[in-house]
């Protein structure tokens, strides 16, 4: 007999209804995930496993003229964090937070932590930083500070990073050297969620010798966020801060673009998926500056400033043909380099509290009175407007004295000599004058009192030029105005007006003030770049041009993009024959036996020049003997004087006498340009053969075997120990 099965149990029944039910929500959920959330969770799983980064556009280089390096681009390291990938544990996030920081201190103690600045801090950088600091330099705000985030700070930012961006870097410590890079990597496996990025920052390879020159880039300063973001920029993005990086900033800036990467569990990259958006790299600046002769140059200007035991000093090239710039120095000077790592609050403020301003480039922001260097604008005014001609005598010799005085009379006691006002020629120290001199002799021997008269007048004997008439050449050449050098920060200068003297001191001009002016004293400043400017003008011709630092921008194939022809501000409104008769005063001062600048010597090579010597006032500074105004040392020149292509001015501040001081910097600078430019060649001469010196240029003034030295010889018996003045 067949036995019949028994009816399932209770329990069968339900464990049979559970698997079913499970099975029911399972394929319920393969359905709900497949094909009903699929879409968006395959979404969030490529999001989890591919980012999108940004790839930097890398930022165009610079090279000198003659095709020399002078900045690029390195990689630099900064350890970031990737919120989404950190312990999720306040108190293990805070343990990994400590290690990292145990390991930067370790292999970079000198790594600042970052500090909260106080309201007060805030308000004063607020108010310091455009006026003083940042307008004084160039910049529109402060540097990148190389600093990291403290452990709590870091916590804060990854907080209010999962708020938003998760995945996007908080950066913990930028712009570390490489060891600490590597030390990171090492401990990665320990550290989630922490990774290295590598971006490119500057290299200035030339560092102090260009940084016034090339400037230095940084973060968009905070005032300028706006205005840099509707033009395509990020608020983290590096901008130019001071000199061509600066002026150039939008060839300069490279192109950002997009890759996406696939990343391991630990927030690694694996690979890379592709280019979304690929980046490109800026335009190239070809400079008109020459390495060679500006490293030549800053010898010579800090051999000067040793020598005077002076701080301060400025020497500029610059080819008067086409108003290129082919040295500028600035001493003191800054690395750039500081900037470009991530400079330390200590060391900017270092640089800030300096005395010498080394972050002022002398050359174009800094104003200094001109001295005797400004003969040359009263000398081309006077002639231009028929005051004198080249056979004009004047001098210090109307009372019957050769004392190198004269006087202004008082004008509420005209006719009363005990009340006139005495003023003095340079010469007039050595207990002598100049006697009468012509205006090419005038600017060879630098006599004061004649352009005392010739500007100012002199009694009711001489009608002066005026001073309505000298402030018009005074800025015809280029003076009390910008010169319109492609660098940020450039001072116009002050010329000094009858207005001006009323609304500043509510005193009337008077004709001491025209006398002080006409030999670049009184109230009257100006950069060394101006005075450049003003004698390229006179080597060329009397075509007055806009200094120029770039001679093109090149892509990075080399193709010309942009090409900068000179650029002409105006012609000097002289006739040809005034100045040529400037120019031979200026050869005169040079190849005279006794102009002020006859100790310069360049083998080969005619040169024409001018000293000065300019007094000022600095509470900082004594007095000199019999209470004598410290003076600053000028020297400006140019050659060949026949076709000159090289012109140079040499700036020392408290440096003394332009003859003494400046001078041999000019002199050091012309030999070395022209040695450079045609390298000395063996002598192919015998022994006991000697070499003729040059004859004087066609044109020059008849003064070698004449006039001069027989007037100078018969009223400054001390002639050979006077080693020129001014």
């Amino acid at each position: 007999m067949l036995s019949r099965p028994l009816p399932p149990s209770g329990r069968l029944v339900i464990l049979r209804g559970l698997i079913v039910l499970i099975g029911i929500v399972f394929v319920a959920q393969l359905i709900r995930i497949q094909f009903v959330e699929g879409q968006g969770l395959r979404a969030r799983a490529d999001a989890n496993r591919f980012r999108l980064v940004e790839v930097r556009g890398q930022r165009g280089v610079m090279y000198d003229r003659n095709g020399q390096l002078l900045v690029r681009n390195r990689p630099s390291f900064d350890i970031v964090a990737i919120p989404s990938n950190m312990p999720d544990d306040e108190e293990e996030l805070r343990a990994l937070l400590e290690r990292l920081e145990q390991i930067i201190d370790e292999s970079e103690a000198d790594l600042p932590v970052h500090q909260q600045e106080t309201s007060a801090d805030a308000d004063a950088v607020d108010d310091a930083a455009p006026e003083d600091a940042a307008a004084a330099i160039g910049q529109q705000g402060q540097p990148e500070f190389r600093q990291r985030l403290s452990v709590d700070e870091a916590i804060a930012e990854v907080d209010a990073a999962m708020a938003g961006g998760a995945y996007l870097p908080v950066v913990i410590a930028g712009r570390v050297n490489s060891e600490t890079a590597f030390a990171v990597a090492e401990e990665s496996h320990n550290l989630p969620g922490i990774q290295l990025s590598i971006a490119p920052v500057r290299e200035y390879l030339t560092g102090p010798l260009t940084s016034q020159l090339i400037g230095f880039v940084g973060p968009i300063p905070e005032a300028y966020v706006a205005s840099y973001t509707e033009a395509g920029y990020r608020p983290n993005d590096q901008v130019g801060l001071a000199g061509l990086e600066t002026t150039f900033e939008k060839a300069l800036r490279g192109r950002d673009g997009r890759r996406n990467i696939e990343v391991d569990v630990n927030g690694r990259e694996v690979r890379t998926v592709g280019d979304i958006f690929p980046s490109a790299p800026g335009n190239n600046l070809v400079l008109t500056i020459d390495a060679q002769l500006q490293a030549l140059m800053e010898t010579a200007l800090t051999r000067g400033l040793e020598a005077a035991k002076a701080q301060v000093g400025v020497a500029i090239a610059m080819d008067p043909r086409t108003g290129e710039v082919l040295g500028m120095v600035s001493l003191p000077t800054y690395d750039n380099n500081l900037f470009a790592r991530g400079i330390t609050a200590a060391e900017y403020q270092t640089l800030l509290e300096d005395k010498r301003l080394p972050l002022l480039n002398h050359a174009i922001s800094a104003l200094y009175p001109p001295g005797s260097v400004f003969k040359i604008v009263a000398s081309s005014g006077a002639l231009q407007e028929g005051v004198i001609d080249e056979n004009t005598r004047l001098g210090d010799s109307f009372d019957g004295r050769v004392d190198g005085i004269i006087y202004v009379d008082n004008r509420f006691f005209p006719d009363d000599l005990r009340y006139a006002q005495p003023f003095y020629c340079w010469i007039h120290s050595y207990g002598t004058g100049h006697y009468r001199v012509t205006v090419r002799e005038a600017l060879a021997v630098s006599c004061d009192t004649f352009f005392y008269q010739i500007s100012g007048g002199y009694r009711k004997t001489f009608e002066g030029l005026g001073i309505d008439k000298l402030v018009d050449y005074t800025r015809i050449f280029g003076f009390g105005e910008p010169t319109g050098v492609d660098l940020p920060g450039e001072n116009p200068g002050l010329v000094p007006t009858p207005r001006w003297k009323r609304l500043t001191y509510a005193e009337t001009w008077s004709a001491g003030d025209t006398y002080n002016m006409s030999i670049g004293q009184g109230a009257l400043l100006s950069t060394p770049m101006q005075v450049l400017n003003a004698t390229a003008a006179i080597a060329n011709g009397g075509a007055l041009y806009r200094p120029q630092l770039v001679r093109q921008i090149v892509d990075t194939e080399g193709n010309v993009v942009e090409e900068f022809e000179p650029e002409l501000i105006r012609n000097l409104p002289l006739d040809p024959e005034v100045v040529d008769i400037v120019r031979e005063g200026l050869w005169a001062a040079v190849n005279s036996p006794n102009g002020t600048a006859k100790a310069l010597t360049v083998p080969g090579v005619t040169v024409a020049g001018k000293t000065g010597t300019a007094e000022f006032f600095d509470p900082e500074i004594p007095l000199k003997a019999n209470d004598r105004l410290p003076t600053h040392a000028w020297f400006t020149a140019f050659a060949p004087y026949e076709d000159p292509e090289i012109a140079i001015a040499v700036f020392v501040y408290n440096g003394g006498e332009g003859s003494a001081v400046a001078l041999p910097v000019g002199q050091e600078i012309l030999r070395g340009y022209f040695n450079l430019k045609y390298p000395p060649q063996p002598l192919e001469i015998a022994p006991s053969e000697t070499i003729t010196p040059a004859i004087s240029p066609a044109g020059s003034p008849e003064l070698l075997s004449g006039s001069l030295e027989a007037l100078i010889t018969d009223t400054l018996p001390l002639s050979d120990t006077v080693e020129g003045g001014e």
